[in-house]
């Protein structure tokens, strides 16, 4: 009975997410669709083809979103862990000062943070360059994974670290062998929210890119202040697909490693 509870509200939830793209995929197609018709009068893959167009514009701009979107993720990740370490499972004199230093970057207004940052890569020669805009995408992921990561530790007692430790396993063996394998959930979706937040991100890519580095959300914009909703629509559909394939791949994992249980003892006797 509770599984099919849980079904009834999973498809409750898919319907309302698909909801607002139904729009989105007929005028993908559309020909001509005038107002007050319910469905389009005439069908078109002009959006489509504008789309799929080899070598152009968009499948360039999707690439580069997808390249910066993961390298921000992994680099996010890579500094929110220790950071997250430190926060969540220690207690220190300051630690609140040091939290609200992390959080300091998302408090600030991005436009007002991101010009002085711009002057600083001109000078280091970072500006309207693909290094220089990830590099400034991590302003703002970096806070949200350390902070994810700290309430990941905060849980956590340390009691299978030492129960490692006295069976005979070093500190990295430890790390890699118990604490990883637990906080792999919390990795998985601070990585999320560190992509989601590069691939949406407008006004840091266009100030530091230049121009030069064409992301797909600056060509869903520019689409969108003219006055072509089939080329909006279809654009805003590859913009959407990406970021709900990679929540649909987050909350697939964070099943499994619910239902493996994170015993991070698997595999320590091979070490120690």
């Amino acid at each position: 009975m509770g599984k099919k509870r849980s079904n009834a509200g999973l498809l409750v939830v898919t319907v309302l997410v698909a909801l607002p793209f139904v729009p989105l995929f007929l005028w993908a197609f559309a020909g001509e669709w005038r107002f007050p018709d319910l469905l389009p009068t005439e069908w078109s893959l002009r959006g489509v083809a504008s789309v799929m167009e080899p070598g152009g514009r968009v499948l360039g701009a999707t690439l580069n979103s997808l390249l910066i979107g993961m390298a921000v993720a992994v680099a996010s990740v890579a500094a929110g862990t220790p950071a997250g370490m430190a926060l969540g499972g220690y207690e220190w004199r300051f630690k609140g000062a040091v939290i609200f230093f992390v959080l300091l970057p998302i408090l600030v207004p991005p436009l007002a943070s991101t010009m002085g940052v711009h002057l600083t890569f001109i000078r280091l020669g970072l500006a309207d360059t693909a290094f220089g805009v990830f590099l400034v995408h991590l302003v703002p992921t970096v806070p949200y994974t350390a902070i994810i990561m700290t309430s990941i530790f905060a849980e956590r007692t340390g009691e299978a670290e030492e129960a490692a430790r006295t069976l005979g396993a070093n500190p990295w063996q430890t790390f890699v062998h118990v604490t990883l394998p637990e906080v792999v959930p919390g990795v998985a979706v601070a990585g999320l929210f560190a992509f989601l937040i590069s691939w949406g991100q407008y006004v840091l890519t266009i100030l530091i890119g230049g121009g030069n580095v064409v992301t797909l959300p600056m060509l869903l914009f520019s689409a969108a202040s003219g006055n072509d909703p089939v080329i909006t629509s279809s654009l805003a559909i590859v913009f959407a697909l990406p970021a709900v394939l990679a929540l649909v791949v987050a909350l697939h994992f964070l099943r499994s490693s619910e239902r493996d249980g994170g015993n991070g003892f698997v595999g320590l006797g091979k070490v120690s």
